[in-house]
């Protein structure tokens, strides 16, 4: 049997690849370096990201139920993320994130905050390791990790993070 490579490289697939039972992966302490694309195929890196501020990333797939759901809990406690940039990354194509943001969110599609950026080299989940959608970071202005969740249900614990550190 063959097997393309491209299929094998696919984030879905990367995802179950990586959560198997016995790998162990630990998610990035510290912002790793990246190459993400904006929405009109320019390039973003980490020389790009919003100095001063704390940094939530939060990689989804579209047609990923938790996913739409964390994005609906985000958005309820957009005011939390006001002084934040947020960082929406999916391998997804562009009308499939716009369609995300505009079926999902009432408030986040409006703020200046809030960033949409393609994985369209696949980096996210081999650089930020997180363990499944939805990957939600949330870095310090000094790029530390601060938090780490992949439970759309607890997005509080974000905005707990969000309300009480300094940096």
């Amino acid at each position: 049997m063959k097997i393309n490579l491209k299929y094998l490289l696919h984030p879905l697939v990367l995802s179950i690849l990586i959560t198997a039972p016995g790998y162990s992966q630990v998610p990035a302490k510290t912002l790793p370096d990246f190459e993400f694309s904006r929405l009109d195929k320019s390039s973003f890196t980490n020389k790009n990201l919003v100095s001063g501020s704390k940094l939530f990333f939060m990689f989804f797939d579209s047609d990923c139920d938790h996913c739409q759901r964390a994005i609906k809990n985000i958005d309820e406690h957009y005011k939390s993320f006001l002084k934040t940039t947020i960082y929406l990354v999916s391998s997804d194509d562009n009308e499939k994130m716009k369609g995300f943001l505009n079926n999902f969110t009432k408030h986040l599609k409006f703020q200046k905050n809030v960033v949409l950026l393609r994985d369209t080299r696949n980096q996210f989940i081999l650089m930020f390791k997180p363990y499944r959608y939805p990957g939600m970071f949330l870095y310090s202005a000094d790029k530390k990790l601060i938090d780490y969740e992949d439970n759309a249900e607890s997005v509080f614990r974000i905005v707990h993070f969000i309300d009480n550190t300094n940096s």
